[in-house]
Parts: structure tokens; C-alpha cells; sequence
């Protein structure tokens, strides 16, 4: 395990899109915010409508005051206005109920459309996307991460809103009580904006680098639990929790850095609020003396402005969640905006026939400064079966990945009947192909469904899979037989039986074109021997390619091919190549020892 994760990619924007502002989310949002914006409209409606009972209260406080009270006061008023109270308290709670329900309902339509566009695009993204980013990250961006546009799209939408109103509406009735005790006021404004802005730069940086961290972490776990018998086993459980110990303490470090930061905008907020309010009483006193103004008027002057403070705090509060939902938008969209591997030409193939030609071929990542193939040059007859034998690193496995486009040649063309594979459409060439990798994964769900994958499962095409994998018996004695779940990765069966599950899986497939990576590698010798003979009863008539690192489990194919530093340096079968005493001979002869011994 490596003891730094590698920077994920889809902590920054990727995929030539920037989300690092609200206004780009909400550009990025809109096409899912179009189709529900009638009911969004009905949300802000409803939203609008609580503002403008908030400055109902102060209104109704001042003819209560001067017409209430005293020997002179209005009897109307004092029935009236317990009564309007009663009336818009209930206006409120229905349009606070109606508003809470629209939004969630929007919010979470538009949650599932982002979780499903994630996830169809992280399911079409090329082999090189699941080798640059982390499992962890992936599970973040789409699990977790989306959640917090959700919280931006309900804090937010809420605080801009209804509170942004409630300012607008307690000012304007200010304005009408008063006009220059709310200048005031208003002086306040421009100098809150300023220093928001100067905090939102901070946060935002914060933020970006917090939600590195955060990945980091969740790759460590990810490690830890993946590798947790060699952990054990080498003793390295406190070296892991050193690891993860160090970067929480990082981790802690940046999220009190953007406590400090956000912290300071509401406090500070209030020191001008209180400036504001002092003056403002002292200047309404002097006005009361010069009967420039009444109890009532003052009062509810008073109250509108107190009320006016509270939603001011809000819209400088959902600054921190705004600046995290930026940050998680940049990791949302730019797994969204992640390039899907191309489809291909299009052209159909209902079955292929098998014949395989690489045409000097050359294969390598990144600048392909280093060349993993180099000119490889080959022609598979349909039905035949090749070997590629040869050191680790020598591009075994690189070359038989070309084959269903997992990656493309930097240089050459592969063709499958004569056509190249990038005229195919790219699930009609996959659905030409089996593969059986020495990395079996299995997904928890039942055996009839890991062998039947990707198709419908018909019980009796699985029975005789199993069976041609010499692995019925074992499947029939369990208590649900083939509707046994097999657990995380098959965590129920045994190596050798998770290995003949994934070739029970291309049994069932019935492909023209076979890739067997290592594909006995974690069976014993009785099962082996099985295994072989079915293999060898399914590769008639089709066009097999077969990887092997024991020599003695290829023997028997109708060529060899032997590698060394991406070429092919030496072919033939196995009886010429032994003669030829060359590289294969010499492979040979250290395992036929090793073997021995």
C-alpha cells in the first residue's frame, strides 16, 4: 500500500468545466431545474408570501400602540388586531408547510437525476478513468457528495428567498415609516456585501482543499479494509492508525481554519447592526421631541429593524454551505463531464467468425514515450488457439486488453473479420468476447446471476455451466443451490471455486472469441484437470487467445507466442519452441526445476 493516495482528479474540475462559482452551479443546474420550474415558481411564491407576513407583525404593532391603548383608543382595534394575528399566523404556517414540501420535492428530483447521470457516466467512462481515480472517490462524489447540492439547493434557495424578501419587505415598510432612519440602515448593506465577498475567497479555497483532504481519508479506509490480512499479518495496524491519525489531525486543522473563517461574518455583522440600532434611537428620540414621529411609529420601527437583523444573518450564514456546495459541484460535474469511451462506428456483428489481425501494433499510456507494445504484428486464424508466454511487463495482458477496446493503440490497427474494431459499435464487439481473468471479481448476488451476467439467466443453460466448470456438485449441495448469494466478491466460496464460477460466466456466454488471463491459476490439480477439458470442449471452433504463466497448462496450443519488452521475439508450438532453446526453452526449464523441487 502506498503510503500517499494518488491526487484524485475529480477533486478539481475536469472535463473542461469549472464550477467555482454559485452562478456556474446554477448554469450547470439549470437543465435540471427547467422541467420542474413550474413548481419551483409555486415554491418562491410560497416562500414570498412568509416574508411578507414577517413584516406584517411590526405592521400591525403600530395601530395596536396608537389606537389600542389608552382612553382615546379605537375600540375596533383592540379585536382587530388580535384577530389579524391569529389570521396571519395561520397564512404563514400553511405557506411555510406548502413552501418546505415544494422544495423538497423539487430538491429531490433533481438528486436522483444527478446521482443517475453520475452514475451512467462513471459506468460508461473509459478503463483509464477507473485506473486514475480512487473507489472511494468515485463513492463520495456520487453518494455523498451530491448531497450537499441538495443542501444548497434547499438552505440556499430558502435563505435567498425568503429571508432576501423579508429584508426587502421589512426595508420597504421601514422606508415608509421612516425614510431617513432607513438610510441608515441601508448604509449598512454595501459594507456587509464587502466583507462577505472578502470571506467567500477565503472559504472557497478552504473548502477546495478540505474536500482533498476528505478523499484522502476515505482512500485510507478504503485501503486498510481492502488489505486488512496484510495489515494484520505484518503487523501494520499501527502504522495505518499513525496514517489516519495524521491526516484527520490535517483534516481538523482546515475545518477549524473554515470555522474562524466563516464565524467572523455574523458577529461582525451584528457590531455594525448595533452601531446602526444606537443611532437609530438616539435620532428617533430627538425626532419624538419635535413630534416628528409617534410611540407606535418608533416601536414598530424599532421591532422592523430588530426583525430585519435575523434573516441579514441568515443570507451571511448560508455563505459556508454555499462555498462547500461549490466545492462538491466541482467534484459532481466534473464526473459528469467525464468523457465517455467511444461507441465505435456503429457497424453490427451479429457473430463473428474469430479471425483477429494485429497490424504492427504499438501500444503506450500517457506520451507513449515508453512503449509497453512495440510493432506487434499477428494474424489469428478463426478457431485457433494462440498462447502468449513470456516475463511479467513484457505486454501479455496489454495486448489481449486492446481487443475489446479497453484501451486503443497509440499506433497500428487491430482488426477483428477483416474489419478495423473501431468501425464496430463497441457492445457489439464486446458481445463477440469472453474473458477469464486471474483477478476474478463476482458481485453479490446469486450464482445464477454472476454466471448468467449481463443476460437473462436461464436455469438450465446455468446448470450446465456449472457443470462444464466442474462446479455443479458443489453449487447443487447448497441449501438455495444456484439462488445462493455469494457475497462480497464471492467471499462465500473458495478460491478455486470463485475461479470456476468467472469460467462458468464465459461458458454461459457462448462468445466466438475467448481471452483467458491466467485462467486456472487458483485451481488445484483435480480441478484443473476438469476445468482444461472443459475449456478445451468449449475453445473448439472458436477463436481462443490464452495467457498463462505455467507453461504446462498452454502446451497443447496450436501456436505460442512469446514476449519480451512488447514484442513478439519468438513463435511456434510448444515442441519448436523448445528446440529453438531460446527464451521459451529457458522459462521452461526453470519451472519444469521449480517443478521438481
Amino acid at each position: 500500500m502506498s503510503e500517499k493516495p494518488l491526487q484524485s482528479t475529480l477533486s478539481k474540475p475536469i472535463g473542461g468545466t469549472t464550477a467555482s462559482s454559485p452562478m456556474s452551479v446554477g448554469r450547470r443546474l439549470w437543465p435540471y431545474l427547467k422541467p420542474l420550474l413550474g413548481v419551483s415558481i409555486g415554491a418562491i411564491l410560497t416562500l414570498a408570501l412568509v416574508a411578507a407576513t414577517e413584516a406584517g407583525i411590526p405592521a400591525l404593532l403600530k395601530p395596536l400602540l396608537d389606537h389600542g391603548f389608552g382612553t382615546k383608543g379605537s375600540p375596533s382595534a383592540k379585536w382587530i388586531v388580535p384577530v389579524a394575528v391569529i389570521g396571519l399566523a395561520l397564512v404563514r404556517g400553511l405557506a411555510q408547510y406548502a413552501s418546505g414540501y415544494l422544495l423538497q420535492y423539487v430538491s429531490n428530483r433533481i438528486l436522483l437525476e444527478l446521482r443517475l447521470k453520475m452514475f451512467e457516466r462513471m459506468i460508461h467512462a473509459s478503463v483509464g478513468f477507473f485506473q486514475r481515480e480512487t473507489a472511494s472517490t468515485v463513492i463520495n462524489a456520487i453518494v455523498f457528495e451530491v448531497n450537499q447540492i441538495l443542501n444548497v439547493l434547499m438552505g440556499v434557495l430558502v435563505t435567498a428567498v425568503r429571508d432576501s424578501l423579508t429584508v426587502i419587505f421589512l426595508l420597504g415598510y421601514l422606508f415608509i415609516l421612516n425614510w431617513r432612519l432607513t438610510l441608515i440602515v441601508a448604509v449598512l448593506l454595501p459594507a456587509i456585501g464587502w466583507l462577505v465577498s472578502k470571506i467567500n475567497r477565503r472559504l472557497r479555497r478552504l473548502n477546495r482543499e478540505h474536500q482533498i483532504l476528505t478523499n484522502d481519508l476515505s482512500y485510507i479506509v478504503e485501503e486498510t479494509v481492502g488489505g486488512y490480512k496484510v495489515v494484520k499479518v505484518h503487523n501494520g495496524e499501527q502504522y495505518e492508525i499513525d496514517r489516519f491519525t495524521s491526516l484527520s489531525k490535517r483534516l481538523r486543522g482546515y475545518q477549524m481554519r473554515m470555522t474562524i473563517s466563516g464565524g467572523l461574518a455574523q458577529p461582525l455583522t451584528q457590531f455594525l447592526a448595533s452601531i446602526a440600532l444606537a443611532i437609530v434611537i438616539t435620532i428617533a428620540v430627538v425626532q419624538a421631541s419635535h413630534d416628528q414621529t409617534t410611540v407606535g411609529g418608533f416601536v414598530a420601527f424599532v421591532t422592523s429593524m430588530l426583525l430585519v437583523i435575523s434573516p441579514l444573518k441568515h443570507l451571511i450564514d448560508v455563505n459556508q454551505p454555499l462555498q462547500r456546495g461549490v466545492t462538491a459541484a466541482e467534484l459532481i460535474f466534473g464526473l459528469i463531464d467525464e468523457p465517455a469511451e467511444p461507441e465505435g462506428g456503429g457497424q453490427p456483428l451479429e457473430r463473428a467468425r474469430g479471425e483477429i489481425e494485429f497490424r504492427n501494433v504499438s501500444f503506450g499510456y500517457g506520451d507513449a514515450s515508453r512503449k509497453i507494445l512495440d510493432s506487434v504484428t499477428l494474424r489469428v486464424a478463426p478457431g485457433e488457439m494462440v498462447a502468449l508466454a513470456g516475463p511479467s511487463g513484457s505486454g501479455k495482458t496489454t495486448l489481449v486488453n486492446l481487443l475489446p477496446r479497453f484501451f486503443d493503440p497509440t499506433g497500428g490497427q487491430l482488426l477483428v473479420d477483416g474489419v478495423p474494431l473501431a468501425d464496430y459499435g463497441i457492445h457489439a464487439l464486446r458481445s463477440q468476447i469472453a474473458m477469464v481473468s486471474q483477478d476474478v471479481v463476482l458481485f453479490n448476488d446469486t450464482v445464477a446471476n454472476n454466471v448468467a451476467y449481463g443476460q437473462t439467466a436461464d436455469r438450465e443453460r446455468v446448470q450446465k455451466a456449472l457443470e462444464a466448470a466442474n462446479l455443479w456438485d458443489t453449487i447443487a449441495a447448497l441449501p438455495e443451490g444456484i439462488d445462493t448469494l455469494v457475497g462480497d466478491n464471492g467471499m462465500k466460496l473458495s478460491g478455486g471455486q470463485r475461479q470456476r464460477l468467472a469460467i462458468a460466466r464465459a461458458i454461459y456466454k457462448d462468445a466466438p472469441i475467448l481471452i483467458l488471463d491466467e485462467a486456472t491459476s487458483a485451481l488445484d490439480s483435480e480441478s484443473e484437470r476438469h476445468v482444461q477439458a472443459a475449456l478445451e470442449t468449449l475453445m473448439k471452433g472458436r477463436t481462443t487467445l490464452v495467457i498463462a504463466h505455467r507453461l504446462s497448462t498452454i502446451e497443447r496450443a496450436d501456436r505460442i507466442l512469446v514476449m519480451e519488452a512488447g514484442r513478439i521475439v519468438e513463435r511456434g508450438t510448444h515442441r519448436e519452441l523448445l528446440a529453438q532453446e531460446g527464451l521459451y526453452a529457458h522459462l521452461h526449464r526453470i519451472q519444469y526445476q521449480q517443478g521438481a523441487a
